[in-house]
Parts: C-alpha cells; sequence; structure tokens
C-alpha cells in the first residue's frame, strides 16, 4: 500500500519523505539512493572540498561547479524526481550565482528538466531564487517547485508573501542551523496548519521513524523531512566516523551552538562546545563584523575536518532524533521500514473514529 499526499502527488514520488540538504557537505549518492528508494533526494548546497578552503572561498563559482557535477551525476544515475538546495543567507556569496546559473543549467538539459521537481532555499531569504529571472523562465515551462524552510512563524509568513509552492516546517530538534525563537517541530507545525490550512507543508526536525512520520501526516503535512537518519546509512557519502556517532548516541547529546548563520545544532565534542550559543541576532550581526578572515577561514575548516572524519574538532551537523536511531542501515531498508511503521500507525489512529 502507498500513502498518497498533496506531496507526492505534486512531486510525482511514492512515498513522503525527502532528505534533509546538508550543505557544505556532498550529497549527490544518497540523493541517488533516496530517489531509487522512492523519497525525494536533495542535492545540497556544497563546499568544493577537493580544493584548499582558502582557494575555495576566492572562487565565488566553485560552488556552482560542484553543484553541475552533482546534477549530471544524479541524472546518470536515476530517473527518479530529484531537488537541490541553495542557502540565500546575507553572507553567503554564491547564492546570487547559483540562483542565476542553476535555473539555465537546468533548463538547457532535458532530463534535468524532466526530474529536477523540487528547489528547496533555506537560511536566508525566501525572495532570492524567485525574483531571478533564469529561476522563472524556468517555473515557466517546467513543473519545478519552490520551498523554503521556515522555523518560525513569522518566517512561514515572508514565505507565504514571497510566493513559494509550500513550506519546509522546521523545529529546533533538527540538526544543523536553526531559529533564535528555539520553538520545537511540534508547536511550530500547529502554529503553520492553523494559520495556513492550504498551503503545502513538509515538516523536518526530530523525524526519524515511522511513528514521527505518522504523527506528522496526521497533523497535515504533506511529507517528512530527515536528515540524521539518512546521514547513518551505507549509501551516504559521510565518513564513516560521522555516521558511527549515531546508533549509540543519545538526544541529549546535541547542543545548540553558534554557526555561520546563527544557532546551530551539533553534536556535542570538543568544537561544539568552543562555540557557545549567541542570544540574538543583533549579537550575531556584532559577530560577524568583528571576525576577521583568518577565523572565518578556521570555521570553515570545521567542515572540510569532518568530512574528512575529525569528530573532535570538526562541526558534526545532527538533530535530537539521533537518539531513536540504533544502527547504520541501506536507504531501500530505512524507507521500507519508516512506511511500514507510518502505515501501521496511521491505521491503528483511524481504528480509533467510532
Amino acid at each position: 500500500m502507498v500513502i498518497e499526499t498533496n506531496i507526492t502527488k505534486m512531486l510525482g514520488i511514492k512515498h513522503p519523505l525527502i532528505s534533509a540538504p546538508m550543505g557544505p557537505f556532498y550529497t549527490t549518492e544518497l540523493t541517488v539512493a533516496v530517489s531509487e528508494a522512492g523519497g525525494l533526494g536533495v542535492i545540497s548546497h556544497a563546499s568544493d572540498f577537493e580544493r584548499s578552503t582558502k582557494e575555495s572561498l576566492r572562487d565565488t563559482e566553485s560552488t556552482l561547479k560542484v553543484m553541475k557535477r552533482s546534477m549530471e551525476y544524479v541524472v546518470e544515475h536515476t530517473d527518479k524526481p530529484f531537488g537541490f538546495n541553495i542557502r540565500t543567507s546575507r553572507i553567503q556569496i554564491d547564492a546570487p550565482i547559483l540562483c542565476k546559473e542553476i535555473p539555465k543549467f537546468i533548463m538547457n538539459n532535458p532530463k534535468l528538466k524532466e526530474q529536477c521537481i523540487y528547489a528547496i532555499t533555506s537560511a536566508g531569504s525566501s525572495k532570492t531564487l524567485p525574483q531571478s529571472k533564469s529561476f522563472q523562465k524556468l517555473k515557466e515551462s517546467s513543473n519545478i517547485k519552490h520551498f523554503h524552510v521556515a522555523p518560525a512563524l513569522w518566517l512561514a509568513d515572508k514565505c507565504v508573501a514571497s510566493g513559494t509552492d509550500g513550506l519546509v516546517i522546521t523545529g529546533t530538534e533538527g540538526g544543523g542551523h536553526q531559529s533564535y525563537e528555539e520553538v520545537s517541530t511540534l508547536v511550530v507545525l500547529q502554529q503553520v496548519m492553523q494559520k495556513y490550512p492550504n498551503i503545502p507543508v513538509i515538516a523536518c526536525g526530530g523525524f526519524a521513524t515511522g511513528e514521527g512520520v505518522a504523527a506528522a501526516l496526521a497533523m497535515g503535512a504533506g511529507a517528512v523531512v530527515m536528515g540524521s537518519r539518512f546521514i547513518a546509512s551505507t549509501d551516504s557519502e559521510f565518513h564513516q566516523t560521522y555516521k558511527d556517532i549515531v546508533p549509540p548516541a543519545r538526544a541529549q547529546d546535541t547542543i545548540l551552538a553558534t554557526g555561520a548563520f546563527g544557532p546551530i545544532r551539533l553534536w556535542k565534542n570538543r568544537y561544539a562546545l568552543s562555540h557557545p550559543v549567541v542570544s540574538s541576532k543583533e549579537e550575531k550581526l556584532a559577530m560577524e563584523k568583528q571576525t576577521t578572515i583568518e577565523e572565518f577561514l578556521k570555521e570553515s575548516n570545521a567542515y572540510r575536518l569532518i568530512y574528512e572524519g575529525n569528530t573532535d574538532d570538526g562541526a558534526v551537523l545532527l538533530g535530537q532524533s539521533i537518539g531513536i536511531i540504533n544502527s547504520v542501515e541501506k536507504i531501500q531498508d530505512i524507507i521500507d521500514k519508516v512506511m511500514s511503521d507510518a502505515e501501521k500507525r496511521l491505521k491503528r489512529a483511524t481504528a480509533q473514529i467510532k
């Protein structure tokens, strides 16, 4: 049996499961695996780890080259739908060129134009991509949909005002960058569903099981995003030492620290403990003004370190859902188990209606 939702129909996917955009790491092989298993894989806004940090940061087109290469790889290895992510933060200097050039690249490749049906922007403005003339042309000539990540109700308001096709609602449980509000997925999702009952919504933050998926769908979400659950898979490109952190970990083994775009949820290690979370956006802006290029390069290198397996000094992005993940498995097995359990939970819940 298949669980059909407004999101599965919109995106043409079998299961309402989407992989989280997990830049700056590569997720190309993971994208293929998730899409092949019936979900929707998402190419990350990845850094060019093949070159030095200093060299990559000077080249504003380095991530463009990485994303183009990743897209070509995906359409060579699957004929299923997939998506891509662009971080649109004010300090993400390559965001404008990605928003301009990636839509052009998709339009010039018939396979990409057919399969790349989901653009997810995050960590910045929801207006940046839809204001791109090349993306406007792509939307006119394809079925691509634009969603933006909203970790608070007021940010969801901005997304709706900017005309996004849907919202990815994420709470503070999730790994990676978060908002200063620190509101849980459960609460933010309810707030958004009450205010925007007709807007397509995808739930994110704290999901790793069929029980979680069933709960989100019952609340009105059309799909669920999973990050940490898919990191802990044999198919992802993440270093084995990164994956091995997850099965024995507890939910309380992550903390909010200070990241490039504000608060970020990390696994508790030496790096995370040395970056206490800032209390406000104003404090973060003041901090950015005082940051030297040397300090910025050092911070950027923390992601390279974990990509290479250094779990002490690297920035290990993981969410509280690590407390309910007990093994590293194949993506196909993960998705099959999650959807089977979700179906059982939903059937049990509906049986209670008399």
